[in-house]
């Protein structure tokens, strides 16, 4: 009798420990797995302005609004808004249900609700110069803002500025606790406490980073609580052989791009994935708003890129299609257009410079005519980690009778090189801060010209300058889209720009990983994310 009360209390052991052991495994397959390359410096989004502090910062915080994988603008802490006839006044209704992470800062219920307060802070922050933070330029516009009440935030701008709710949906602008703030002082880098759908659990730099489920997160999706992970776990392997390893082994979850030293292993020479992969991994590609291209200073007079003739020739000198093909596995779209990526509502695939080398030659020619210099010759400075795709332009653009030479330096000289005017042709590239051209086109505004602002080729045009203005004035879209792609096709014709290629983003992610969005900005969007 005693032995089978024994058996039997054994036998709902083993059944309760094998619950609990399938309840923990479900929890644990719910951990999503990535790598950094690079340390992240803070964790603070007021300084989130490189890809892997974004990304880390889109889990911990929220904003007023958030874009979706279309880049439309949606709301977030704010459920609602309207705009002033006159552009300038937005007056945003939030909701009364966004609960801060859990702090004892908060008091007895260790958390509080988000209220307009809470936004005012957040932007009187990250526009105090003792902060110092890379992104207060997003609030340049503004003239004032206020809490009209608990739950009403009103934001008045200087002047209209269409593209100013993209703005808000970007990290700097994310809400903050006040008291937790100042609590920490500048240790908030690395005690963040925001509203978003992970909470940070642990972060020992350049090791590892943890985060866990914000149980009390806001957000749903047919009645089912965001996010669905248990937990994001980040290492920081900073090489990119190691991390792809890692990744074949099945310990990481996801990669992000492709790098030169597995490329060939992982992608077909037409950019497909190896077929000998299909079964262990998904590829996804898409339009990433990084246009790739090397800039011409416009007021080098000592240089043959001065003369229009050598512009569009450098232009029309190389085959864009081959070089994607062969340099870059197809990854990316040739750049026969404009400067405008694809990817944005205002590309409309206008006719760029495709390849023509005899055009090229005859231009090169009328320039050696024109100038007497038999021997024409243009530098391109570069870093290292372009030096395949500066070659195959120096051995193409050597065909039409120009001289092409390559200077190689460190990523921070050419940076400094490009912003003082000392560059002559520097090969550089533009990731999208907000999806809108604005962004694209105002590299190319008199009035931003470097080192003062990002117009690194000096680039000065009154028409260009003109429709720049009109564009930035005006509330109706299909007129400000109309009005970019004129300035991008005086781009075109004047030539300050060589466009490369059009990038994209590519992900790879293990088989059983579902509901992982790319989208242009190739922001990372967890809170959706399963394991099967």
């Amino acid at each position: 009798m005693l032995r089978n009360k024994l058996y039997s209390l054994l036998f709902i052991c083993c059944c309760l420990t094998a619950c609990a052991d399938k309840e923990n495994a479900a929890r644990d397959q719910q951990v999503f797995r990535y790598n950094e390359h690079s340390n992240i410096s803070s964790l603070d989004p007021a300084f989130a302005r490189d890809q892997s502090s974004i990304w880390i910062a889109n889990q911990l915080f929220s904003g007023l609004v958030q874009l979706d994988d279309q880049l439309e603008v949606l709301p977030d802490i704010a459920k609602r808004w309207s705009l002033s006839e006159d552009g300038k006044t937005y007056t945003f209704v939030l909701r009364q249900d966004v609960p801060f992470h859990k702090h004892a800062v908060f008091g007895k219920d260790s958390t509080r609700f988000v209220r307009a307060a809470d936004v005012v802070y957040s932007f009187k922050r990250l526009q105090d110069p003792q902060l110092a933070s890379p992104g207060a330029w997003v609030l340049k516009r503004v003239s004032d803002f206020r809490a009209v009440n608990d739950s009403v935030f009103r934001i008045r701008l200087a002047s209209p500025f269409p593209p100013f709710l993209s703005l808000l949906s970007m990290k700097y602008c994310s809400v903050v606790p006040e008291e937790v703030v100042r609590h920490y002082g500048p240790d908030f880098r690395s005690n963040p406490i925001g509203t978003g759908p992970f909470y940070l659990k642990l972060w020992v730099e350049n090791t590892k980073l943890v985060l866990r489920k914000h149980q009390a997160y806001y957000e749903e999706v047919a009645g089912v609580p965001l996010p669905y992970l248990e937990a994001v776990s980040v290492r920081f392997l900073p090489d990119k052989q190691s991390e792809f390893l890692a990744f074949l082994q099945g310990k990481l979850d996801f990669i992000n791009s492709i790098d030169p030293s597995y490329k060939d292993e992982l992608l077909t020479p037409q950019g497909d994935l190896q077929p000998r992969y299909a079964d262990q991994i998904d590829m996804t590609k898409a339009p990433f708003l990084n246009t790739e291209y090397l800039g011409i200073l416009m007021d080098d007079s000592d240089s043959p890129a001065a003369s229009l003739l050598i512009r569009k020739a450098l232009n029309y000198g190389f085959d864009r299609r081959k070089m994607i093909r062969f340099l870059r596995n197809n990854i990316g779209i040739p750049a026969v257009h404009g400067f405008i990526p694809k990817g944005l509502p205002s590309f409309n695939a206008m006719e760029g410079y495709s390849y023509q080398p005899e055009k090229a030659r005859l231009l090169v020619n009328q320039y050696k005519k024109l100038t007497g210099n038999d021997q024409p010759t243009v530098t391109i400075t570069t870093n290292s980690q372009y030096v395949d795709l500066c070659e195959y332009l120096q051995r193409s653009l050597q065909k039409t009778g120009l001289e092409v030479l390559i200077d190689v330096v460190p990523p921070s000289t050419l940076r400094q090189a490009k912003a003082h005017g000392k560059l002559s042709i520097f090969r550089a590239s533009w990731i999208a801060d907000y999806p809108d051209a604005e962004n694209y086109l105002s590299l190319f505004y008199t009035e931003h010209a470097a080192p003062a602002g990002p117009n690194y080729t000096r680039f000065s045009d009154s028409q260009f300058d003109a429709w720049y203005r009109s564009a930035v004035g005006t509330t109706d879209r299909s007129k400000r889209h109309l009005l970019y792609q004129k300035m991008d096709s005086l781009l075109v014709d004047k030539a300050p720009i060589v466009p490369l290629y059009y990038d994209q983003a590519v992900h790879f992610t293990q088989k059983n990983v579902q509901g992982l969005p790319i989208n242009p900005l190739n922001l990372l969007h967890l809170k959706r994310v399963f394991k099967e």
